[in-house]
């Protein structure tokens, strides 16, 4: 009768410890799995990064359309477009060009070699 109450323990624990690893392996899984919490997280912040990109060009679309219509119907933004863009002038006007700003870091002067003779 005891190696038969032995047997059903055992049996039992046994059964319990595969429940308790199966329960872990699923977790796991549910967790770092192809399709798991992780995942999840890291398409979700993905998709609000590019909802974000979509937001920007879209304003940045509405801008250019904007410009589109007024370059179309108003003259004063021609105008500005035309100097800005290609350095026109009206007649009699002067255009003063600044030199760009150079470098923050200037390249270093070469040294000049000399033939020695």
């Amino acid at each position: 009768m005891s190696d038969s109450n032995f047997e059903s323990s055992a049996l039992y624990r046994n059964g319990i410890l595969v429940l308790l690893l199966l329960s872990i392996a699923l977790i796991v899984h549910n967790i770092f799995g192809q399709n798991g919490y992780l995942a999840l997280r890291r398409q979700r912040k993905e998709l609000q990064t590019i909802q974000q990109q979509l937001l920007q060009l879209k304003q940045e679309n509405d801008q250019l359309d904007k410009e589109n219509r007024d370059l179309k119907s108003n003259p004063d933004a021609i105008e500005r477009k035309a100097r800005e863009d290609m350095h026109l002038v009206k007649p009699g006007e002067k255009i003063y060009t600044l030199p760009e700003k150079a470098p923050a870091n200037p390249p270093a002067p070469r040294k000049e070699t000399s033939p020695t003779p």
